[in-house]
């Protein structure tokens, strides 16, 4: 397991929108760059844009940061 800050894993890009840097996973859902989503969009049940800016706990096996923890 590691930490990783917020930026590390995700952009927001100019319209707002936040988009995955690498492949990502969290509660079973895995998704990767080109996939935008805004606020009240949940994958796994937790909206990542209210997470912002807060660091990740990430297991990364085979080229996927699967997210099991947030500071």
């Amino acid at each position: 397991m590691a930490r990783k800050t917020y930026w590390e894993l995700f952009k927001v890009n100019p319209d707002g929108s936040v988009e995955p840097k690498v492949r990502v996973q969290i509660g079973g859902v895995q998704f990767g760059p080109g996939v935008r989503f805004g606020r009240g969009v949940a994958f796994g049940g937790i909206d990542l844009t209210m997470y912002i800016g807060h660091d990740l706990e990430i297991d990364e096996k085979d080229g996927v940061s699967t997210i099991t923890g947030i500071y």
